[in-house]
């Protein structure tokens, strides 16, 4: 007999959301057993971070978003800025933090869940199931058996891709000495940045209120920056370009998403799968990836509940994928002028229904019209030249290594958690 029905290997966000969608039981369903592998504080546990992701009407993890939204503006190189209300869908933060507080406080009322904390070495094909190969903090091996393991680790490497890009960033959360931000909108794009040789990049402000926000410095290219750079990216940003004034860097973030048109396995062994970013469910032209890993880890675990087969399903559309391949490949060759592609696109296709062709939910002719306010001339030629393209392996470089955080932190008092509602 396995020691658990399910097996969640990393306590990300797809291994928190899958495990958090099994607590508990629901009447007239199987509730599985479930052990949640996390890994031991140091190199393999991610730094805090910031997901964001739009919707309508309440979700399952309300009780963590830090601060939402109903205005989004995006800034061209030069002109006035495109802003509108996105009603009735919200753009919506969740800081990671307050995620797995949320989580964990019902995983520990749940039955039917156990923490485990280790390091996953290897996971093994064995007949009717899988066994993790486990180092606990103290040194000593462990085998873990169970009927179906969800990885959410991120792999070392991406299968062979016609086009890659990274989007890196890194971001400040500041507090300013006077009022600079206007709480009511996001700047989602602005490209008054410098634009780097290969790729393009923009500035990202998430305003929590007047004098505190989180700005970002975004880039799309094929090679992350060094620290120093990073620093001095977000530093004319905010100086020269928001020209901020006296502020508080209060904490820094920085990461890197692998954006690929490369195939990427949903299955490594007959019953071991993935899940969130290393499943798939990453959006290849935005980097968004919150929405698509609750699509899969729902699924999963309605499936787990009937007794039916637990393969997590794409999280985005084979349409959706075949239109990102050509938009990469149009920004990697450089026909494509990037800040001018996406100011276009904000500029003149409504920005609710922009979010939800991003977000895989619209139809067709829908799609067709979208793409008619694109350059027509550099999709058609990278779409006629995607099939000719040779694959290539990517090997992912490190996470771009963030600078010692401040003295100060950044939210000492974090909000109090209101009980979870699960829609």
């Amino acid at each position: 007999m396995p020691d658990t029905d399910v097996a969640v290997v990393g306590a990300g966000a797809a291994g928190l959301s899958l495990a958090h969608r099994l607590a508990g039981g629901v009447p007239g369903l199987r509730t599985p057993s479930v052990v949640l592998v996390d890994a031991p504080p140091g190199p393999l546990r991610p730094p805090p971070r910031t997901w964001c992701y739009w919707t309508a009407g309440p979700g399952r993890f309300d009780a963590a978003v830090r601060a939402e939204w109903q205005r989004l503006r995006v800034r061209p190189r030069t002109g006035a800025p495109v802003e509108e209300d996105i009603a009735p869908l919200r753009y919506r933060m969740i800081r990671s933090d307050d995620f797995e507080r949320l989580v964990h406080r019902d995983l520990d009322r749940s039955p039917n869940v156990r923490r485990l904390e280790a390091t996953v070495e290897t996971v093994e094909d064995v007949r009717g199931g899988a066994h993790v190969h486990l180092r606990d903090p103290g040194g000593r091996e462990h085998v873990l058996s169970a009927r179906f393991v969800f990885d959410s680790r991120p792999p070392g490497s991406l299968p062979a891709a016609r086009t890659t890009l990274l989007q890196h960033f890194h971001g400040w959360f500041v507090r300013t000495a006077r009022p600079v931000f206007d709480p009511s909108a996001v700047e989602l794009m602005d490209f008054r940045t410098p634009q780097p040789e290969h790729g393009l990049s923009f500035g990202y402000v998430l305003p929590t209120g007047p004098c505190e926000a989180l700005v970002e410095y975004t880039e799309f290219s094929r090679r992350s920056l060094t620290p120093d750079r990073y620093e001095a990216a977000v530093g004319h940003y905010a100086d020269e370009v928001l020209r901020l004034g006296e502020r508080l860097v209060l904490a820094t973030e920085t990461g890197l998403i692998p954006m690929t048109d490369a195939p990427v396995p949903r299955q490594t062994g007959a019953r071991v799968f993935r899940i969130g970013a290393a499943g798939g469910a990453t959006r290849p032209a935005t980097g968004y990836t919150f929405a698509g890993l609750q699509r899969q880890t729902r699924a999963v675990a309605d499936a787990l509940r009937r007794g039916r087969w637990p393969m997590p399903p794409a999280a985005h559309s084979a349409r959706s994928r075949a239109m990102d391949a050509v938009l990469l490949r149009a920004l990697d060759s450089g026909r494509a002028d990037g800040p001018e592609l996406f100011s276009r696109l904000f500029a003149r296709v409504p920005m609710a229904r922009l979010l939800r062709f991003l977000d895989g939910d619209t139809r067709l002719h829908e799609d067709l019209a979208i793409g008619l306010h694109a350059p027509v001339g550099p999709m058609l030629r990278s779409a006629l030249e995607l099939p000719r393209l040779p694959r290539r392996s990517f090997d992912l470089p490190a996470p771009p290594r963030p600078p010692p955080p401040p003295a100060t932190p950044p939210d000492p008092h974090p909000p109090h958690l209101p009980p979870t509602e699960n829609p």
